[in-house]
């Protein structure tokens, strides 16, 4: 591997978050629920220090942002229709991410949407040595999931909505004070989601130094570069170390020491059958 590769899933990695972001809402293909959990994950990896969303406003689809624009502090670029069947948001919001890419003010952009339509420029992007966020529903095509450093399922960033007979809650935020248009259905993550338990082994033993053991770290990597959109929230975990403690049928763990340290760190290898 690379060492520009190195360092880019090394920032991915990292909770240093220091990379400059551009922050690129597709409003036709993103819910604003989402928009107050997104943001604090956008957060863990750098400052978004531009934001910008994209669509028709006027129309109907798009009126669950205006409420929360301000609120966030995101820009919103208006873009009519100008025919039926043809997109001129997604157009729009790939000449305004090239001319934001020709700044070179950017370490990296983070593309919201479940379009594969931003394939192409996410590879671009890839291209000029930044890195790619993408965030979208798990309805969006592999294509433009692996075309990211780094994919999201906003499914899991969504608040956690209690419904009862008479209110609705949220445990993440206080969504009861918003107007009811922005309390939209929640879709749950699936529960049945398939679990590849020979991929998770391969990855362990190709991410395992010659002792034949992986740091939890180096494991983490391989993963997110062969499957950029592996979530251990997807898999019911907040922590890819809750994850590997969960599945011990998979994975034998071993935490060691730490040189002149207290700390103490995970390692793990495929469990043999």
């Amino acid at each position: 591997m690379s060492l520009k590769n190195t360092t880019l899933i090394a920032k991915i990695d990292s909770d240093d978050a220091t990379q400059k972001l551009a922050v690129l809402i597709d409003a036709d293909n993103a819910q604003a629920s989402v928009i107050e959990g997104l943001l604090a994950e956008i957060a863990r990896f750098g400052e978004a220090t531009v934001k910008r969303i994209y669509g028709d406003f006027t129309s109907q689809n798009s009126a669950q942002w205006k409420k929360v624009l301000n609120k966030f502090a995101i820009k919103p670029v208006q873009q009519f229709a100008y025919t039926t069947g043809k997109n001129a948001t997604d157009s729009t919001m790939i000449i305004d991410a090239m001319d934001l890419l020709y700044t070179k003010r950017f370490d990296g952009f983070c593309i919201i949407s479940s379009d594969s339509d931003f394939t192409g420029l996410a590879i671009r992007i890839k291209e000029e040595g930044l890195t790619v966020y993408g965030f979208g529903e798990q309805k969006t095509p592999d294509s433009f999931r692996n075309a990211c450093h780094k994919f999201i399922f906003t499914e899991v960033l969504r608040p956690e909505i209690t419904i009862s007979a008479n209110n609705i809650t949220s445990k993440k935020a206080d969504v009861s004070a918003q107007p009811q248009e922005y309390l939209e259905p929640e879709a749950a993550i699936p529960t049945n989601k398939e679990f590849p338990s020979s991929f998770f082994k391969e990855a362990a033993e190709k991410a395992s130094a010659e002792d034949g053991w992986a740091h939890i770290g180096t494991f983490g990597s391989y993963l997110i570069k062969l499957k950029p959109d592996f979530d251990a929230r997807i898999y019911g975990h907040k922590k890819l170390s809750d994850f590997v403690k969960s599945n011990k049928d998979i994975f034998e763990l071993e935490e060691r020491n730490q040189p002149n340290s207290t700390s103490k760190v995970l390692y793990l290898r495929a469990r043999k059958t």
